[in-house]
């Protein structure tokens, strides 16, 4: 009977030798993965933008709020006080589900201009104009535009720096006394603005404008 014991006992210490090696391998192992999941873990987590973008950000927001942009890039509708900017669609522009009818004739005298309910859709001797969505939706708005893109659109009067006209009634001629880093400001706010999907209509030419 002693030497089964022996054989036993020397059985259980080499099982026993068998499992702390292999749980130290188990823990070192999992020591060494935690700075990889650690930084994995920091790295998915956005950086918080710094001081200067911060205020640069801030600048343009300020920009937009004194400078009328909310009078017509935001719908507007009515609210328990009368007409409101619809906020729920901040600078998403004329709304896509909003079919204006023809622009009314007005009669000969010094009334040029009407404008749609919403304050998006204007009317005059250009046509129709309807107001750009400006969120940073990359399909109807202007996720793909570059701060360049942007900064030359003032710049030239043009859509980009080299498309269509920018019809009124947008103030061009003023907002060109922007400076470059008020410009950068406001696409730099712009970009943070929750994107809105909204496909804003063409411009409708004079001689296809109704009553005209």
């Amino acid at each position: 009977m002693k030497p089964a014991r022996s054989r036993l006992a020397g059985a259980t210490f080499a099982g026993a030798v068998a499992f702390a090696a292999a749980l130290t391998v188990f823990l070192d192992a999992a020591h060494a993965a935690e700075p990889v999941a650690l930084a994995a873990k920091s790295a998915a987590k956005p950086a918080a933008p710094s001081a200067a973008e911060a205020a640069k950000v801030a600048r343009g927001k300020y920009l937009m709020s004194t400078s009328a942009c909310m009078d017509c890039h935001t719908p507007w509708k009515m609210g328990e006080k009368g007409p409101e900017p619809d906020l729920s669609r901040l600078y998403s522009g004329h709304p896509e589900s909003m079919v204006m009818p023809p622009a009314p004739a007005l009669p000969e005298g010094p009334w040029i201009v009407t404008w749609g309910a919403t304050n998006t859709a204007i009317a005059g001797p250009w046509g129709v104009s309807f107001t750009a969505n400006l969120t940073p939706d990359m399909e109807t708005g202007l996720g793909r535009w570059t701060e360049r893109d942007f900064v030359q659109t003032i710049r030239t009067g043009r859509h980009m720096g080299r498309g269509r006209e920018v019809l009124p009634p947008m103030p061009i001629a003023v907002y060109n006394n922007f400076t470059d880093a008020d410009l950068k400001a406001i696409y730099a706010y712009l970009r943070t603005i929750p994107p809105v999907k909204n496909k804003v209509p063409e411009p409708i030419a004079p001689a296809v404008t109704a009553g005209k």
